[in-house]
């Protein structure tokens, strides 16, 4: 047989070869690091068959789909050692999520932190069994057969609902399991792994539905990585928005009021009033109109705008008032064009920019409330850019060099970006979409910054920009998105009337620079650890006294720094000064002023930053220039 390589070469081979045949004919340590195949664009086992003619690619565990087949056969390696363990446990699902996998099981008792220790051994002795892992195929009455008769109800009604008439099962030992594959070609290969965490998790996401026990596990190739990955771990625990949220009193939520419903905590308050009053600004000096719109909305704009009849089960049910429905808004955008659409708008009055705070709501499963990054009320700031098809270019590169300085002023320097193109079903005619995707293309190219094409990945009305940034940790986070639409337009029938005296349909992109002022908190804790910058903590200074004898010129300072609009905490108690300082020091203040005898004498403040740094005995005026800097120029650094 011809089978064709990546690189365009041809290899000879056996009729009947596997990949791993091919791959030890290429070489032996090819073969030894082999994980599996892609043949003809499909991913395959290494036992898999080839055919002359076949175009071949071998992955090895250098290549990012390893790690995922990886990951896949040790949720497979997990399920057997549960029910080596549990064997009356039910196995249903166990996917490859990011950094990992997991599994859920219906079992009567929760599995205990114990019992994820057992069940690590057990897979480690599954592992050393060496037991090859083969693909089985089987028609899909004699698969539900099988299973019924293992009493797997879950594999069962799972398969009942394939088309194929055919499924693909893997055996290793005594385990077999439903899976499209590939998987390794033995338990062996599996070395490197850990389980992580147990929680409840609804069959099927419905809460309607059983609660089974998920079990959550990471696996990689190497133990330095396994190594590196526990220690982010550990560093993201210290770094969790909830724990600290709670620590340096930000924000709470109640079973009284709801949940995934914030209740901003004065501290909390501070720093969204001044990221909010940044924002504003910011939005202002770049040409921006505010709005504000009303929270609900009647049920005939959600019936135009299309959200009734696709994204009814994210809505509110409907409150009747004098007889007509209302809907409580799940996002901002028909409100903004029914304020277009007040009047008849021509050509010159384009582009029109309008950004709004905008509270949402939108109904979340239980199971997926995290914190404040997944809530049900929410404040997102949006933007929609309305526009003639002649503008859209310099609109969308304005946009995006506006999102990155709005990121870099936060202190996040690591951006990467994703376009989304057309999808299979799609609204628009294609000389719309390929000149928006042309225009996002073009203006992320400007940028510099880098990016990837997700072909296919837009939603049907209109392709996208996705920013992604990392935090301090190496997290990749979601946030940003610049998104063209070509249906509510449509929808709306919005128009303009161009030089020719014709009416046009506008473009419009709807525009989310931070996403939700919620989630960006939640970011924002977790990548400075709680430490915010000086310009957007909640207490920038807070004023220690050593003594009494110093109250006057305490309050005397305070009040001036007040004036220049810092913002201001003061500790006077009857304490000694070391106990005062750690206290500050945990509630991760940038800046504390030590003021003593001297201080007094010579109009002077002793600066200790939360570093432990010292500055001491500087000029009183002097200082408040140093800490104006620091607040005009938004330094991410305590101290310039």
């Amino acid at each position: 047989m011809n089978i064709y390589l990546p690189d365009g070469s041809c290899i000879e081979a056996e009729e009947g070869a596997s990949v791993l045949d091919v791959a030890e004919k290429i070489g032996r340590g090819l073969a030894k690091n082999s994980i599996a195949g892609e043949v003809n664009g499909r991913q395959v086992d290494l036992y898999y068959k080839l055919s002359d003619g076949d175009n071949l690619k071998i992955f090895t565990k250098n290549d990012r789909e390893a790690l995922e087949i990886l990951r896949h056969s040790t949720a497979h390696l997990m399920a057997h050692a549960v029910k080596r363990l549990f064997p009356e446990a039910k196995v249903t699902i166990g996917p490859v999520v990011e950094d990992g996998f997991y599994y859920d099981f219906d079992i009567d008792n929760p599995f205990t932190p114990e019992d994820l220790n057992s069940i690590e051994k057990e897979m480690r002795k599954l592992a050393d069994e060496k037991m090859d892992i083969r693909r089985k195929e089987m028609s899909k009455d004699e698969a539900v057969k099988l299973f019924n008769e293992m009493g797997e109800n879950y594999k069962s009604e799972i398969i009942s609902e394939l088309d194929e008439d055919v499924v693909s099962l893997y055996e290793q030992g005594d385990f077999i399991d439903l899976c499209r594959g590939p998987h390794l070609n033995n338990t062996s290969k599996i070395k490197h792994f850990k389980l992580l965490s147990v929680a409840g998790a609804y069959w099927r996401g419905d809460e309607n539905n059983k609660m089974l026990q998920r079990i959550y596990g990471t696996a990689w190739f190497k133990k330095s990585e396994l190594d590196e990955y526990i220690q982010r771990l550990e560093e993201a625990k210290k770094r969790d928005h909830r724990k600290l949220g709670k620590e340096l009193e930000l924000f709470s939520s109640f079973d009284e009021i709801g949940s995934g419903l914030i209740c901003w905590l004065p501290k909390g308050s501070k720093m969204r009033l001044t990221i909010e009053d940044f924002w504003r600004n910011e939005h202002i000096n770049n040409d921006y109109e505010i709005l504000y719109t009303p929270h609900i909305g009647k049920s005939n704009l959600w019936k135009t705008s299309g959200h009734l009849d696709f994204y009814a089960d994210n809505m509110y049910s409907p409150m009747d008032i004098e007889g007509q429905d209302y809907f409580i808004k799940p996002m901002n955008c028909p409100f903004h064009i029914m304020i277009y659409k007040t009047k008849t708008r021509s050509y010159r009055d384009l582009p029109l920019r309008w950004a709004e705070l905008g509270t949402v709501y939108r109904y979340e499963r239980s199971g997926v409330l995290h914190g404040l990054l997944r809530v049900r009320g929410f404040t997102q700031d949006d933007a929609h850019i309305i526009c003639t098809s002649e503008q859209i270019k310099d609109e969308i590169s304005e946009v995006l060099e506006f999102s990155l300085n709005i990121w870099k002023a936060f202190g996040f320097s690591s951006i990467k970006g994703y376009i989304a193109t057309k999808p299979e079903k799609s609204v628009g005619d294609d000389a719309m979409w390929e000149k928006a995707t042309s225009s996002l293309t073009k203006a992320i190219e400007k940028s510099g910054i880098d990016f990837e094409m997700d072909e296919g990945g837009g939603a049907f009305y209109g392709p996208k920009i996705d920013l992604k940034v990392k935090d301090a940790i190496g997290r990749e986070w979601q946030m940003t998105t610049i998104q063209f639409d070509f249906n509510l337009p449509e929808r709306f029938d919005m128009t303009y009337v161009d030089s020719d005296g014709r009416e046009k349909r506008p473009f419009m992109v709807h525009r989310a620079l931070l996403g939700s002022l919620e989630r960006f908190f939640g970011v924002l804790t977790e990548h400075y650890a709680g430490a915010f910058p000086f310009w957007i903590a909640p207490a920038q200074v807070k004023i220690l006294n050593i003594s009494d004898d110093q109250l006057d010129y305490c309050k005397s300072i305070a009040k001036k720094l007040k004036k220049e609009g810092f913002r201001v905490d003061t500790d006077y108690r009857n304490e000694k000064i070391g106990y005062k300082i750690r206290e500050a020091q945990l509630e991760k203040i940038p800046h504390m002023l030590i003021i003593g005898k001297d201080e007094v004498e010579n109009n002077t403040v002793s600066v200790r930053l939360r570093s432990g740094e010292n500055k001491n005995n500087l000029d009183f005026s002097e200082y408040i220039g140093v800490i104006n800097e620091l607040e005009k120029n938004k330094s991410t650094n305590l101290w310039r």
